[in-house]
């Protein structure tokens, strides 16, 4: 598979994964605390990919160690608790909008700290994403009030986002997905995610019951999908393309959250269906070759 193709199939995977990720978010609330949920969500993917980092300790690159915690810390550590903190008081709805505006951060970041070029038709094929996004979500945010501390958790969370791809694309681009992941969440991550989360009493209170373990159903899903093998995908796209590509999967993620709704009962409306299109018409706008995305 051409380096062209393999980045709209991980872009696609992407998408349903990480679209999927609200809901699992949601569900995970129900048994545990924002915190937990962060935490356990980091540890499972820790211990996972232990015996890849382990294989792989020769590799690691301790004279870019900086930028290796730069890139786990704003993209895998932090934002993984912003996102639970901020559901606890807002939709999911309101978590997607936000959310996709990490391309325009992307962008931002990258001109400021990365002299990354961007050109005009990449600009308009992300507005006009974005303002589908906006569309899609705006049923799903009817009779939601506008809570400002964690629209501010969500908008952090999505910077943060940002400036983990930007990193990860300028300095860390050589390292394998696979292994980049694997570093990231065992060697960097893994012992505070642990203190995380015996801080919030989960060894000491964890009783074994029905509904914990179905919680850790929740959480483990989203750990193995979401985060451990979602990241290696994403470092992998983010080596074939650039971050400004990379980071359009935020603008798809609302169509399967919509998805989801339907299936959880919900009805889709002609409004839903409109956002959805005007999205997929600025990621084929992006795609042209003169982007060079």
């Amino acid at each position: 598979m051409n380096s062209e193709k393999e980045k709209w199939v991980l872009l696609i995977l992407l998408t349903i994964i990480w679209g999927s990720s609200f809901i699992l978010i949601k569900k995970s609330l129900e048994h545990y605390g924002p915190f937990q949920v962060g935490a356990l969500r980091v540890l499972i993917a820790g211990i996972l990919l232990a015996p890849v980092a382990m294989l792989n300790i020769r590799k690691f690159p301790r004279k870019r160690l900086k930028w290796l915690i730069v890139a786990a810390v704003a993209g895998n550590f932090i934002p993984m608790f912003l996102f639970p903190l901020a559901e606890t008081e807002v939709s999911s709805s309101i978590a997607g909008i936000v959310n996709s505006m990490m391309p325009i951060f992307v962008i931002l970041i990258g001109a400021l700290f990365w002299k990354f070029k961007t050109t005009g038709r990449q600009m308009i094929g992300v507005a006009i994403s974005f303002s589908g996004a906006c569309l899609l979500m705006l049923s799903g945010a009817e009779g939601d009030s506008l809570k400002i501390v964690p629209i501010l958790w969500l908008l952090l969370a999505t910077l943060l986002y940002a400036v983990s791809v930007t990193t990860v694309k300028s300095k860390l681009s050589d390292v394998p997905a696979k292994i980049l992941s694997a570093f990231v969440f065992f060697f960097i991550l893994f012992l505070p995610s642990l203190i995380t989360l015996a801080s919030t009493g989960f060894f000491k209170n964890f009783e074994g019951t029905k509904g914990e373990f179905i919680g850790l159903g929740y959480v483990s899903l989203l750990s193995v999908f979401g985060t451990g093998l979602a990241m290696m995908l994403n470092y992998r796209l983010l080596s074939i393309s650039t971050p400004l590509f990379a980071s359009t999967v935020t603008l798809l993620m609302p169509i399967v959250a919509v998805l989801w709704g339907v299936l959880d009962g919900e009805s889709l409306t002609g409004l839903q269906f409109a956002g959805g299109f005007i999205i997929i018409g600025g990621l084929l706008f992006l795609r042209a070759k003169s982007s060079k995305a």
